[in-house]
């Protein structure tokens, strides 16, 4: 049987692969590491096609053309993270390629970027910072988080946690979900599920905390931005493309909403002509909500756990190769 190939393109791996590949050659893995940036897009992909058994990737573009490409060798696309709407599953198991991911991988790190997002705008201490600095002695109006409602999208492991923290600050919580909030919870921490509507009309914080799929690309847009009061920010730890972009824009500039907090856009990285980069209500960063060591070294682990699994790689030793590789890594790898 010839050597199986693997395509690694994780960016939260690649830059530690010295860690990752003497464990992927100790399975009889030969790992070709293509170029990137970001992401791999359809084209970049199809450059390998037919030359990989599996592949540990980020937001790569398994498409449907791609991944009829590559099969029959192609058995198995282990995601770094939890996100895996930019490969097609329907195609993926119409071609019998398995496809896995870590569930409830980053639950901490982003819902703690939630929350850093909301004190900043109502405690103002980002613009009040510049200001003093640039000379302006200029006291701002802010608000106490006991005073506000937070409107979260998608009460799965994230906006639970979103939820959790936020009734510790006494906020109003208000939450809406495709998929009914169980009662335990609601009642638990004091919730008031809402539809979408209602939900954009009474929260001062709104918060994105769901998948990308059918029913949620550009939840929010024109109409929906509507609805929202003009006290209101929006914030985006999930995915770029519930967003529509340019109508959050106009929202910005029109003074519809009163500010937006985005750790993830439509097309990353974010192009420079952006409006956005230009808005002072705005605060931007480059998808690093998931930062965090000790979450970083878990999904590691469980993507090369699943990529065995998937190629069908007896893989009893690993917890302590883990325990091994660990102990001596270096950084944040």
């Amino acid at each position: 049987m010839s050597q199986k190939v693997i395509l690694l393109s994780a960016p939260y791996m690649v830059p530690f692969k010295e860690r990752f590949l003497p464990v992927l050659a100790h399975y009889g893995l030969e790992v070709i590491i293509p170029e990137w940036k970001e992401r791999l897009s359809e084209e970049d992909i199809l450059r390998y096609a037919g030359q990989f058994d599996g592949a540990i990737c980020g937001d790569d573009k398994y498409t449907r053309s791609v991944i009829s490409r590559c099969v029959p060798r192609l058995q198995v696309i282990s995601k770094w993270g939890t996100g895996i709407d930019s490969i097609d599953q329907e195609a993926a198991k119409e071609m019998g390629v398995a496809v896995c991911r870590t569930i409830n991988a980053f639950t901490g790190p982003v819902s703690d970027s939630v929350m850093g997002y909301i004190l900043a705008f109502a405690r103002r201490q980002p613009w009040m910072d510049k200001d003093v600095k640039s000379g302006v002695w200029q006291k701002q109006p802010g608000r106490s988080l006991g005073e506000c409602a937070l409107g979260v999208i998608g009460a799965g492991y994230i906006g639970k946690e979103v939820l959790r923290k936020a009734r510790a600050f006494g906020m109003e919580l208000l939450a809406n979900d495709i998929i009914p909030i169980p009662d335990d919870f609601v009642r638990m921490y004091d919730i008031k599920p809402f539809g979408l509507e209602e939900l954009l009309s009474r929260a001062d914080f709104i918060s994105l905390n769901c998948d990308l799929n059918p029913t949620s690309f550009h939840l929010i847009n024109d109409k929906t931005l509507a609805l929202a009061r003009r006290n209101a920010v929006i914030i985006n730890t999930a995915r770029g493309p519930l967003i529509d972009e340019p109508a959050l824009v106009r929202a910005l500039e029109t003074g519809q909403i009163a500010g937006a907090a985005l750790d993830v856009f439509e097309d990353e990285p974010l192009a420079d002509e952006s409006p956005l980069k230009k808005m002072e209500q705005v605060m931007l960063a480059p998808h690093n909500s998931n930062s965090s060591p000790r979450a970083w070294e878990r999904v590691h682990w469980l993507t090369i756990r699943n990529l065995l699994a998937g190629l069908d790689v007896p893989h009893d030793d690993l917890d302590e190769i883990k325990k091994q590789n660990s102990k001596a890594r270096r950084g944040y790898g």
